[in-house]
């Protein structure tokens, strides 16, 4: 029998965004639309995973709110789909939010799916608080 070592994180993120970044696994030749969706995925753990390897439990989440709980775009006034997503990194100070904002600053993005907000730009967006449409925070040290 093999003997696991389980090591817990050593920091834990949050990110909210407006952007439909449903994990679908979806390949080419799959459904177009899951396809889309899961490329949408995998550009956050890319993004994410130029300065560390992220690691995470459950897929991102579909949250129905107002987007300013969350604090993304002040735009965006009423209920929309909002998609949670956590992911932990190993290494205490590896990354940090501010980090994060300007690596995730006008990547672009894949729209049209199942988000309810609208983007004048198929990018994420982190400084302009009237059209942040992703926000990180750190949940746990």
């Amino acid at each position: 029998m093999a003997l696991f070592l389980w090591l817990k994180y050593s920091m834990r993120f949050k990110l909210y965004t407006l952007v439909d970044i449903t994990e679908t696994n979806a390949r080419r030749g799959d459904d177009p639309k899951e396809f889309r969706q899961h490329q949408n995925f995998l550009t956050v753990m890319q993004t994410i995973g130029l300065r560390v390897n992220p690691t995470y439990v459950k897929s991102p989440q579909v949250i129905k709110d107002i987007p300013s709980k969350y604090n993304l775009g002040s735009k965006y006034k009423t209920k929309q789909s909002i998609w949670e997503y956590v992911f932990d990194i190993d290494y205490d100070g590896a990354l940090d939010v501010d980090t994060l904002v300007n690596d995730f600053d006008l990547i672009p993005i894949i729209t049209d799916l199942d988000e309810t907000a609208k983007f004048e730009n198929a990018h994420f967006i982190t400084k302009k608080s009237d059209v942040c449409n992703i926000f990180f925070e750190v949940t746990d040290k």
